[in-house]
């Protein structure tokens, strides 16, 4: 394999997850456009426009998050720009607490809208709270100089910060067959996007790791 073919595989991955990142990023985009252009608040909107600032702050973060964090995962990327890299990291920590954060207290304040109820309510809950502990065990992880680990917490607590992106793609198959899905139902397909995106957390963390030379 040619040095030239290597470097390209090694942007396959951040390529796939700014695709998968696109439709929160957009749907984010779209209601950042509602709450600052006076767009018509509705029965969907009105909790948002109520209380502006968890959303916007909870949007802001994970599009920073998701996008900025899909750079880390090229190696001869943080080889080369290791100062990038440091520098990125410490963007991404507080990006990914206050998205985390933001969306554990619009789950526990906001008003339901039709089709969230207590089950959603407590995947929401979990995920987010573990969230927020793998970039923490991330964190210590680096202070203490232990990358294997920070490695590991960082590339969990990505992939929980990315669960918007693989729910899109669980839920539009059966959208696309039979309609919105029922509360129960949806509740299960949206943790079934956490749940996909930790095991593959977890089979890159845990794979042979091969040098690629830059």
């Amino acid at each position: 394999m040619t040095k030239t073919t290597k470097k390209r595989r090694e942007w396959l991955a951040p390529a796939g997850l700014l695709v998968l990142s696109a439709v929160p990023v957009a749907a984010g985009a779209f209601r950042l456009t509602q709450l600052t252009g006076g767009a018509a608040v509705t029965a969907e909107n009105a909790r948002f426009f109520a209380s502006p600032i968890p959303v916007a702050l909870h949007i802001v973060g994970a599009t920073l998050y998701c996008v900025l964090g899909a750079f880390q995962f090229v190696p001869g990327f943080r080889r080369r720009r290791s100062g990038w890299h440091r520098a990125a990291g410490r963007l991404l920590i507080p990006c990914g607490l206050i998205a985390a954060l933001s969306g554990l207290w619009m789950t526990l304040f906001y008003p339901r809208p039709p089709g969230d109820g207590d089950l959603l309510a407590a995947f929401r809950l979990l995920f987010g709270t573990a969230m927020v502990a793998c970039i923490l065990l991330g964190l210590a992880a680096i202070r203490r100089r232990d990358i294997t680990r920070h490695r590991a917490w960082m590339i969990r607590g990505y992939a929980i910060g990315q669960g918007a992106g693989t729910q899109a793609v669980t839920q539009l198959p059966l959208i696309l067959l039979a309609g919105a899905p029922i509360e129960t139902t949806r509740a299960l397909l949206l943790a079934a996007a956490w749940v996909i995106n930790l095991a593959v957390a977890e089979w890159i963390i845990r794979r042979p790791r091969t040098r690629v030379r830059s």
